[in-house]
């Protein structure tokens, strides 16, 4: 384990350590330079989306918004609780002007890789979409970089639909013990039962509980923040001063001052919003849509609603209340932000956060599992693959549920998660072309007159795309 440790630490140390972070950001910027930030011109068409406006009739394909929902629940987890807590704590309230930054440039970057997830997408036998960023190399890059994919089917698999589920599973468990009492073992069996049905659903089932949960989750949550902001109205312009005097170091709230909020703001964020690690491409792909760009806009708002939206809930929630002190040590995490909003509305608000724990919990639990499925659709078309990976998954969910701490999974899936971001980031280089092509088009498209741009292979002979993804084209 000695060995194996320091392997995984110097990976995460030549990933996440000092190059990916930077990558990630200046890959963001060249993006949004280039495509003429592309993020912001199609901001407004980004809610047409929630009206359906880009829906197939067809009910049995994934509709954009449903492949929304999805990704936000997956983007959407202990990382927007816990995690913005820990970006404060480490960081100081500037790391949430750093947060905000590099979801802007991160909506670029999402929009991108899940403009080409969508572009080189496969029509399975069932009718189904399937692709991501390993068929993208595939199609996109050719045969000759099929060792590239595999790498990240790899990855995918090992950080997100093992690691990550964990994770997620002692998040839930640690809530419901700290805030009910309720024992682990209990909360273990509970989330296994649940993401045993919903994994054995594919993702149809998995679209369709997304599209019911995230909705409640995200407007629930939502509203209890706007209630503790507007309880502490007058307190706010004092707490936007702060975050943006810290994060340029005018006010230095913890040790490390402005180097310290720039590098909790940029990972805590990253982690977060997922964009540029290559995991949203997977659903992004599974959409009808009639355009490449139509998904890349949607996955574009995803990152929007995960950051300048959730996360800005509980940064708020954080420093509107007492129970943070800069600088201070001890309470961190999940537990800063429950006890801040104890502090704010009363001690109902612990069970309410449980509440949203196990609902944001659960759709990441969904999402990491259709990665893995996807990624391991890739490396194989056995079904029994499929199978064995449902009943390793609802053990994976248990497993982490019933363990009293989740520190080593960290130790496992960082390092992963680093090496398939290095990949995806890698792809997204040679590809950039490719995608900058797709979105003229669709802007040339809405140029004119246009409302819904649809995609003609038949404009691309050079792509190895899938005719048969796109009927809308006849």
């Amino acid at each position: 384990m000695g060995f194996f440790d320091t392997i995984f630490n110097l990976i995460n140390d030549l990933t996440w350590g000092w190059a990916l972070v930077p990558f990630l950001v200046v890959l963001g910027v060249f993006f949004t330079a280039a495509s003429g930030f592309v993020q912001f011109r199609f901001f407004k068409r980004m809610f047409m989306v929630l009206k359906g406006d880009d829906e197939s009739s067809d009910p049995t394909k994934i509709s954009a918004r449903e492949a929304l929902f999805v990704s936000v629940g997956g983007r959407v987890g202990g990382g927007n609780i816990a995690g913005v807590a820990v970006a404060i704590t480490a960081g100081g309230p500037g790391a949430v002007f750093w947060m905000w930054a590099i979801a802007l440039v991160g909506m670029c970057t999402s929009l991108v890789e899940a403009t080409l997830a969508q572009a080189y997408k496969r029509t399975t036998p069932e009718g189904d979409y399937r692709g991501g960023p390993a068929r993208a190399i595939m199609h996109g890059l050719g045969a000759n970089y099929r060792w590239l994919a595999v790498i990240y089917s790899v990855c995918l698999i090992a950080s997100f639909a093992i690691g990550f589920n964990a994770f997620q599973g002692n998040t839930v468990a640690g809530a419901a013990l700290d805030s009910m009492s309720i024992p682990r073992i209990y909360t273990g069996v509970a989330l296994a039962l649940a993401t045993g049905f919903i994994v054995y659903g594919g993702i149809h089932r998995i679209a369709k509980a997304a599209d019911i949960i995230i909705p409640v989750m995200a407007i629930g949550y939502i509203a209890m923040a706007l209630l503790i902001i507007l309880i502490n109205i007058t307190s706010l312009p004092g707490v936007l001063i702060d975050i943006v005097a810290n994060a340029f170091g005018f006010r230095e709230a913890v040790a490390g001052g402005i180097g310290a909020a720039i590098a909790q703001g940029l990972r805590r964020g990253l982690f977060s919003n997922e964009a540029g690690l290559g995991s949203a491409p997977n659903v992004a792909a599974t959409a009808y849509v009639k355009h490449p760009v139509s998904q890349g806009i949607t996955q574009s708002f995803s990152v929007f609603i995960d950051t300048m939206i959730i996360c800005s809930c509980t940064a708020f929630v954080i420093l509107l209340g007492d129970v943070y002190v800069p600088g201070a040590e001890g309470i961190d995490g999940v537990a800063l932000t429950q006890q801040s909003m104890v502090d704010h509305v009363g001690s109902w608000a612990q069970y309410y956060l449980t509440a949203a724990i196990l609902l944001f919990s659960f759709s990441s639990i969904m999402y990491n599992y259709y990665l893995g499925e996807n990624a391991l659709s890739f490396l194989t078309e056995k079904p029994s693959a499929v199978h064995i990976l449902r009943i390793a998954i609802v053990g994976i969910v248990f497993l982490g549920a019933v363990a009293p701490g989740a520190t080593a999974v960290f130790n496992f899936s960082d390092p992963m998660m680093g090496i398939l971001a290095v990949v995806n980031l890698l792809a997204l280089m040679m590809l950039f072309p490719i995608a900058l092509r797709l979105i003229n088009d669709f802007r040339d498209q809405l140029g004119a007159g246009i409302k819904m741009p649809i995609f003609d292979p038949k404009k691309f002979p050079d792509l190895d795309t899938d005719a048969s993804a796109w009927p809308d084209a006849k």
